[in-house]
């Protein structure tokens, strides 16, 4: 189709017996414009084939119907089940979600957050409270709602939807001090650039020490985090420390993995040592031994991240809480 037979908002305008400003709120959800209007104009917008103009409207400095969403990695089924949060709550709204991935790469997140924002997004919704210094000032400049998600140990730049990753580790460590482990070790992946999986550590050492403990063993890896990287750092730190009652895992990927070893091996778990991760994933439910696990409601997470956005949007005003944070459930079965 050539522009002059493009269909424009002053054609669905007309159809729908509107005007042209009332066309284009309606389609963008607007507060102002009753329900029965918006649903006129956008079957309107439908039936004629309208699909707007997004680089026109971002060259005019007006904001567009999209919301960025950064994560660090899709591979990980953690953060899909962050953006299905999303995608559920933006639903009817009018608004689209775009992703961009980082790979836990901080200057590959400010060429992300620069690119998303050249398009004039309704708002932005970030992984994390640890951006580069370059990246929080394009943040901080942007001028739209701004929520980080899945971590409150900072200072957010706007909104923070998330979790304390200093006190879900110092839990869990009590959690196996609570059941008699006192010969404890730690495996994790990706450290120097998962600065959550970082937290968790620093709150779970935290907590051992102030009971009079610390890690026997520490075996760490800068590969990805995957279950089979979990059974070889298990095989290793229970070679060199064979009597050690418990481990504490970066996420449920690990723990699967040192779980997988175990039964292998004919080590009994949680009797002869306990096995806990991180995110209370499926797959940990599904596994002949009981892993233990701090579950961390990541759809709702999602989903509030995205109603910051929505009421700021609707009303122009920010919400008197600018930060939500949940607590994880420990899931303990013996």
């Amino acid at each position: 189709m050539d522009e002059k037979n493009r269909v424009t908002l002053a054609d669905v305008a007309a159809a729908a017996g509107v005007s042209k400003m009332t066309a284009s709120r309606a389609l963008r959800g607007a507060g102002d414009v009753s329900a029965r209007s918006i649903e006129k104009v956008r079957q309107t917008a439908k039936d004629i084939g309208y699909v707007g103009n997004h680089l026109a409207s971002s060259l005019s400095g007006k904001r567009s119907d999209l919301i960025g969403v950064l994560v660090p990695s899709l591979a990980n089924i953690v953060f899909a089940e962050v953006l299905s949060g999303i995608a559920e709550g933006i639903e009817g709204s009018g608004l689209q979600p775009v992703f961009g991935v980082t790979d836990y790469d901080l200057e590959k997140e400010y060429n992300i957050i620069r690119s998303m924002l050249s398009w004039n997004p309704a708002g932005l919704i970030v992984t994390g409270l640890d951006q580069s210094d370059d990246s929080t000032r394009l943040l901080k400049n942007a001028d739209i709602p701004v929520v980080q998600i899945m971590d409150v140990d900072g200072t957010p730049v706007d909104a923070c939807v998330g979790l304390s990753h200093y006190s879900a580790g110092e839990a869990m460590a009590e959690t196996l001090i609570a059941m008699g482990r006192s010969r404890i070790g730690y495996i994790g992946c990706d450290l120097n650039k998962d600065t959550r999986a970082q937290k968790r550590l620093e709150g779970f050492k935290r907590s051992l020490a102030k009971n009079g403990l610390s890690l026997v063993v520490e075996k760490t890896s800068e590969n990805p985090s995957a279950a089979k990287t979990g059974r070889d750092l298990t095989a290793l730190a229970l070679a060199e420390e064979p009597d050690l009652d418990g481990i504490y895992y970066s996420n449920d990927d690990l723990a699967a993995g040192g779980a997988f070893h175990c039964i292998a091996c004919g080590i009994s778990v949680p009797e002869r040592v306990a096995l806990a991760g991180f995110n209370g994933l499926d797959l940990i439910d599904s596994l002949p031994v009981k892993i233990i696990t701090s579950r961390t409601p990541r759809r709702e997470i999602g989903k509030t991240a995205v109603e910051f956005i929505t009421g700021a949007n609707r009303t122009n005003e920010k919400p008197e809480s600018r930060t939500i944070a949940f607590t994880p459930s420990i899931s303990v079965e013996t």
